[in-house]
């Protein structure tokens, strides 16, 4: 089986992977492993396909056809400005 070797690992990251691993009783090698198969096993969130579903699941039922623009702008026009060459 490959080994992984991460350099440089900030102290506090390593203090909280360490009392992570103590709360579940193994070392924190298994720790890591355990991190590393939860996310990359993990569907991609930011999978475009996903986040569109997401969109249509929180706004499945909801009627466009009510919707009414902002009035806000009514009777604001104004004349666009001209600039001379």
């Amino acid at each position: 089986m490959p080994t992984l070797t991460i350099r440089n690992l900030d102290d506090r990251l390593k203090q909280r992977l360490r009392l992570r691993a103590a709360q579940h009783g193994w070392s924190m090698e298994q720790e890591a492993r355990v991190i590393l198969a939860q996310v990359l096993e993990t569907p991609a969130q930011n999978d475009g396909a996903a986040w569109l579903q997401r969109v249509r699941q929180r706004f499945q039922g909801v009627a466009g056809d009510d919707w009414q623009p902002s009035d806000r702008r009514e009777g604001t026009e104004r004349e666009l400005p001209h600039f001379d060459p």
